[in-house]
């Protein structure tokens, strides 16, 4: 997909994109790209869905699973 800016330096976001990711984003520039990150309209509700499963974990499992992860992540790039 490609988007073009008007006069003014806006950007149309197509209707399908708004409707899955929302119609606020953070733009993140890199060096040699920019990226839209889309910020929650409740930026609290998500970080709790995001959270949702660890809040019942203890500090120990939660420090297993991240050292798991990071453990398959490893060997996944040899």
């Amino acid at each position: 997909m490609s988007a073009k800016t008007d006069k003014q330096g806006r950007l149309y976001i197509p209707k399908e994109v708004r409707e899955k990711y929302g119609e606020r984003y953070h733009v993140v520039t890199c060096e040699d790209r920019i990226e839209l990150i889309p910020v929650a309209d409740d930026s609290l509700a998500a970080v709790r869905a995001a959270a949702g499963e660890l809040r019942d974990a203890s500090v120990e499992e939660i420090r297993e699973d991240i050292e798991d992860e990071a453990e398959a992540q490893s060997e996944g790039g040899r």
